[in-house]
């Protein structure tokens, strides 16, 4: 991980953390992925009725573009 660039404001208090996009969007991906794990590891703790391969896809799919669009939103131009 590379060192972390920080901006702050007028009194020197820490307000935002400034990454390479690389690094950006590997922390997404690992976020993605402990998510699953989670959803995995609660699914196996719940004693619910199982779903059809082909539905689990299309939530899994749902999810993933929910992410996209939360990607591309919060990027902001400085």
């Amino acid at each position: 991980m590379a060192k972390e660039k920080y901006i702050t404001d007028a009194q020197g208090k820490r307000v935002a953390v400034v990454l390479d996009i690389k690094e950006y969007q590997n922390l997404l991906e690992q976020l993605e992925e402990l998510d699953a794990i989670r959803a995995y590891d609660n699914a196996m703790l719940l004693d619910e009725e199982e779903i059809p391969f082909e539905d689990a896809i299309a939530e899994i799919e749902k999810h993933r573009q929910l992410i996209s669009k939360f990607k591309l939103g919060n990027i902001k131009m400085i």
